[in-house]
């Protein structure tokens, strides 16, 4: 059996994110030892993807950002164009692959750390105040851990019983065009100019790192995925009709769905007081927007403050309360069909200034500012939905 002080389960975003903040053996307040364990290459192990956030000023992942950008778009149906400058803060653009090599090198060889392939199984409290991880290592053999705290970072096999659930699903394509189509200076973060679904939305999203270079993709709300077949049908729609793009070279794909949904995630795992979800297990996702990576940061450096300090290290709440009503509202809006979802996104980035929107968007804005966003939605619609949900009943929707 393998002890340690911490074992941290799952080597994607959250996983490794703890793992690099949380203190070396030298350092005040470190704890003796953290295993990370990765699941062996396989299904277990997450498709390359690309995250995105803002951040003012320097971030502990600058290193590996692809680009970042202080100036945000979004185009209305009928090709209105709202332009806003984000600075001091930027929207940065880290690709899966450049953030693991990047934490991959500064946990080299750090002190008290011990990198495992295995596959968990059970996450078991035991009455001496531990916790045993048993799990299966890359050869099949079997393998248990024994630690003090638990960071479980597993996505969950089912969701947490909801009032409300959307799916933010979406292809991207990695194109480099002929011609210098795209403006390197602005990421177009909403382009509604996309065909419309019969239920929920749709937009075109393009993170360009050249004049001939970008990541465009298809994204909408909506009850369920499309087919690849579809989405790049979608593509070529958006790329050819919208942007103009002409001649294009697909250089690579990526391919998602991100639950939107009311659910209130445990960050304590099987009712032990030592087992934690962290992540998207735990709750990181914006409900209302399918952001997670910027809450995954705060998360992270909140538990290793509380390790240094010698508290217990038990998980914040990802999002304040406020923030969360207000998305099960929006959500619950937005799938009845009572607002008009590219009206009201157009709306909210025409009518409120970049910096409130932005704490908005966090969860940092205070009470006044978020009354003062409120007023530029259709109110009606907004304060019936409120007024229904506490008597809508949740249920459980399988994980997609």
């Amino acid at each position: 059996m393998l002890d340690a002080d911490i074992v941290v389960v799952g080597a994607g975003a959250a996983g490794l994110c703890l793992a690099h903040r949380l203190p070396a053996r030298e350092s005040p307040g470190a704890v003796s030892s953290v295993v990370l364990v990765d699941p062996p290459p396989g299904p277990l192990r997450p498709p390359r993807r690309t995250w995105c956030f803002w951040e003012a000023g320097a971030g502990l992942f600058d290193r590996a950002a692809t680009a970042s950008w202080e100036w945000l778009r979004l185009h209305g149906r009928d090709g209105r164009v709202v332009r806003r400058h984000i600075a001091p803060a930027r929207y940065k653009m880290i690709r899966s692959d450049d953030f693991e090599a990047l934490v991959e090198r500064d946990l080299k060889d750090r002190p008290g750390l011990r990198r495992v392939q295995a596959t968990v199984g059970t996450v078991t409290g035991l009455p001496d105040a531990t916790v045993r991880v048993t799990a299966t290592d890359a050869a099949g053999a079997p393998l248990d851990l024994r630690a003090r705290w638990v960071f479980d970072s597993r996505p969950p096999t089912r969701l947490p019983a909801a009032r409300t659930r959307l799916l933010q699903h979406f292809r991207g394509w990695f194109v480099r065009t002929e011609r210098p189509v795209f403006d390197p200076e602005a990421v177009d973060l909403m382009d509604f100019r996309t065909v419309q679904p019969a239920r929920g939305l749709s937009f075109g999203y393009v993170l360009p790192t050249g004049r001939h270079t970008a990541l465009v993709e298809y994204t909408e709300f909506g009850p369920a995925p499309l087919t690849t077949e579809a989405y790049d049908e979608a593509l070529e729609d958006y790329t050819r009709r919208v942007l103009r793009t002409g001649a294009l070279e697909v250089l690579a794909t990526e391919q998602g769905v991100i639950p939107m949904t009311d659910a209130v995630f445990e960050r304590r795992a099987g009712g032990c007081d030592r087992v934690f979800r962290i992540g998207v297990a735990g709750g990181a996702t914006r409900a209302s927007t399918g952001y997670a990576f910027a809450a995954v940061q705060r998360q992270s450096e909140a538990v290793a403050r509380a390790v240094r300090a010698g508290r217990r290290p038990e998980p914040p709440p990802p999002h304040p309360a406020r923030a969360r009503l207000m998305d099960a509202v929006l959500l619950r809006a937005l799938d009845t069909g009572r607002v008009d979802g590219p009206d009201l996104f157009f709306r909210l980035f025409d009518r409120v200034p970049a910096d409130r929107l932005l704490r908005f968007l966090d969860g940092r804005s205070r009470l006044y500012e978020d009354l003062a966003v409120g007023l530029r939605v259709p109110v009606l619609p907004m304060v019936r939905t409120a007024a229904e949900l506490p008597w809508l009943r949740r249920h459980h929707l399988p994980a997609p």
